[in-house]
């Protein structure tokens, strides 16, 4: 385990967790039924775990794959590839995919702005693409003879035309800057607290709220393109219903299955990765005492840093489907 500062919370586990925790994953070697894998999370590569996954297993899968650039993944380095290649790789991902899928079932793929170019076709040729929804990463390096880049997209699939999505679950409270009232004096569509007044807003496919993960957060983990809780949970809370299965075949250092057992969903992940694999289930271990995700307090999803005095809350223990937010 690295040395760390004080103050930084970055998730890892000591050689006696990596060893404790490899003992509980679990790898296929035959056909799984649902109840196999619901709930576990298992060490092996997709391409090859996919055959022994049970069909129409997945409500909703996130899908966060190696975007199309040289990456570093604990060792194992995910090389770019020209942009047919890259195309053909992908759809051999989406053809292994779909038996996993229930008719009703959406599918939200990750992507940076260059993959995205790549994937929508073939996206295409699977499922009914519905957004695209691009949400801001707040953070990046400068470019001197170019834009900075600090955007990704997530493009929302479905399998048909008969799919779940609840609006009411991922609306976002704003800071009302200048208030309009009716002319009796009340708040016309806002509401007025002593903190600040705000208003319930429906969501759109720019999402400027995130806070991508860093060291003092204990979401944080060192997986190089780990995606934060808060945006993860946007897509689990729109597209699922309790119960519903949450399926992620490059599962990193598992947000997906945390987020779903966080949300009072079920979970199953495929990760190739054995400290990844660790990451993860120390994380679930974690999240039975803290089902807190950060931005998302109240049922609401927050702006970020609008939070009433801009600091962190105490987080306490709540049930899987009430989970508070610190800021």
């Amino acid at each position: 385990m690295k040395e760390r500062a004080r103050r930084n919370r970055t998730l890892a586990c000591s050689d006696t967790e990596l060893a404790t925790f490899a003992s509980e994953l679990l790898r296929l070697a035959a056909p799984a039924r649902p109840e196999e894998v619901i709930g576990r999370v298992i060490h092996q590569d997709f391409h090859d775990v996919h055959r022994l996954l049970p069909p129409s297993l997945a409500d909703l899968v996130i899908l966060d794959p190696p975007y199309n650039l040289t990456k570093n993944y604990n060792g194992q380095v995910f090389r770019a590839k020209d942009a047919e290649k890259y195309r053909t790789w992908f759809d051999g991902v989406l053809s292994s995919l779909m038996p996993l899928l229930r008719p009703t079932a959406t599918v939200y793929a990750c992507s940076d702005w260059q993959t995205s170019t790549l994937i929508f076709p073939v996206l295409g040729k699977y499922f009914r693409v519905r957004n695209r929804i691009t949400w801001e990463r707040e953070k990046g390096r400068g470019a001197k003879a170019n834009w900075k880049n600090n955007t990704e997209d997530i493009w929302f699939c479905t399998v048909g035309d008969d799919y779940y999505f609840d609006v009411e679950a991922v609306k976002l409270k704003r800071r009302v800057l200048a208030p309009y009232r009716t002319g009796n004096g009340e708040p016309k569509d806002w509401e007025e607290s002593q903190n600040g007044n705000y208003r319930l807003t429906h969501p759109s496919n720019i999402w400027s709220d995130i806070t991508v993960p860093f060291w003092s957060m204990p979401e944080n983990t060192d997986h190089p393109t780990q995606k934060p809780e808060k945006l993860v949970a946007k897509l689990i809370l729109a597209s699922s219903r309790p119960r519903d299965v949450i399926f992620d075949p490059f599962l990193g250092s598992g947000t997906t299955a945390v987020v779903a057992k966080k949300l009072g969903r079920q979970y199953s992940g495929v990760e190739m990765d054995r400290d990844y694999c660790c990451w993860t289930l120390k994380r679930l271990k974690l999240a039975e005492a803290d089902a807190s995700i950060q931005g998302y307090s109240d049922g609401v999803f927050w702006e970020r840093n609008s939070l009433p005095d801009q600091k962190p809350q105490k987080t306490r223990k709540t049930g899987a489907n009430s989970p508070m937010g610190l800021f």
